[in-house]
């Protein structure tokens, strides 16, 4: 991405696990460097408390993130 924009590009989430199941708690946004080469981050949350943190693409008209899948967590 080489543009910059006043939406975020991608949303941040802690994963926490509860039994066999992921919890997904929205926790800030991600905004590209001009150079497409990092992001910048805002996080509304902490301590994680042990949980991981996931980077999800932003849909481009809401800011909301695109479909969360279990993918790698």
């Amino acid at each position: 991405m080489t543009t910059a924009s006043n939406k975020p590009t991608h949303r941040a989430y802690a994963i926490s696990k509860r039994g066999d199941k992921s919890h997904w708690q929205d926790i800030g946004a991600a905004w590209t460097h001009k150079d497409g080469k990092g992001f910048n981050l805002k996080l509304d949350y902490l301590p994680l408390n042990g949980a991981e943190l996931a980077l999800r693409i932003a849909d481009a008209e809401t800011g909301d993130a695109t479909s969360r899948s279990e993918g790698g967590v």
